[in-house]
């Protein structure tokens, strides 16, 4: 069994500078708690083909992620889909940006989770919870966007 979780929200910043601040997963932290540790590899610009390797606390367990890019068009669509082995993973992920008139950017963060043997029971419990806390991470994305990058 599989499923999807999304959030949009509106961030007021630019684009590209958004773009940027999200295609760095190092910032992961700054808006997703559940994220205790994270890296880039190879420590350069984000582009298909990086990892992103992280420790993660779910449901009170630490785990290993990894995720890998796989598709980038900036400054409208970053692709990912994790790599690691865990009982439930994100098959495929990303953000949809899209400039306002405004200036500021519409941001569709999504994920499809996978369960994967004992996972395959569990998946629909982090499915609820992933879809619960949607908006309030849509929010913290924006809080923490607006907060990292300089207003225009």
């Amino acid at each position: 069994m599989s499923g999807q979780f999304e959030a949009t929200v509106e961030v007021d910043r630019p684009v590209a500078e958004v773009f940027a601040y999200l295609a760095d997963g190092r910032n992961d932290p700054q808006f997703s708690p559940r994220v205790l540790r994270i890296e880039r590899v190879p420590d350069a610009p984000t582009s298909v083909g990086t990892v992103f390797r992280s420790t993660v606390k779910d449901a009170g367990m630490k785990t290993a992620r990894e995720f890998r890019i796989t598709s980038l068009e900036a400054p409208v669509r970053l692709r990912w889909a994790e790599v690691s082995k865990n009982t439930v993973t994100a098959r495929e992920g990303g953000y949809d940006l899209e400039p306002l008139p405004d200036g500021g950017t519409r941001v569709r963060i999504h994920n499809v989770l996978e369960g994967h043997g004992l996972g395959k029971l569990l998946v629909g419990l982090a499915l609820a919870a992933a879809r619960r806390d949607a908006e309030a991470f849509g929010r913290r994305i924006k809080a923490a966007a607006e907060a990292a990058i300089a207003p225009r």
